[in-house]
């Protein structure tokens, strides 16, 4: 069994009120269940970080992927599963209607666009996931100020 983290690709979905895309993970879900998160997931076997974070976004909202404008961070965690993860996050934009998300069936349950002053609701069984929801949305935040958007 290898040791390495499972890899993970997240994008955090800016508009262009400057507001980050969240949305709720059902709570039927294994990891974080009935958490806001952002979008993305594992990397499949030999896809990059970057093919990761296109299908993600197309599978979870229907839109697709149109700019990167930079990384977040990475985040390593391990799930109530017991397995390691090393998450890589970016600011994204996207092409689709931003009122309409396509969530996917079973997986998520609403959404929400949040400004930087909202960010407390995503502390919603903040117990869950020790609070990595949260830092990943200031560090966005940060990062979205730091190239002047």
């Amino acid at each position: 069994m290898s040791t390495e983290p499972l890899r993970c690709a997240g994008a955090l979905i800016v508009d262009d009120d400057g507001r980050i895309f969240f949305q709720r993970r059902s709570p039927h879900r294994r990891l974080f269940p009935n958490c806001w998160d952002v979008v993305g997931g594992h990397l499949e076997p030999g896809e990059t970080v970057e093919e990761a974070l296109r299908r993600e976004v197309e599978e979870e909202t229907g839109w697709t992927l149109s700019h990167v404008l930079g990384a977040v961070g990475e985040y390593r965690y391990t799930g109530d599963d017991g397995l390691a993860r090393l998450e890589t996050d970016f600011l994204v934009r996207v092409d689709g209607d931003l009122g309409r998300p396509r969530l996917e069936v079973g997986k998520h349950t609403e959404f929400r666009w949040l400004t930087e002053g909202e960010l407390a609701v995503l502390d919603e069984h903040r117990h869950v996931n020790d609070g990595l929801i949260r830092r990943i949305a200031e560090d966005g935040f940060a990062a979205l100020h730091s190239i002047g958007l």
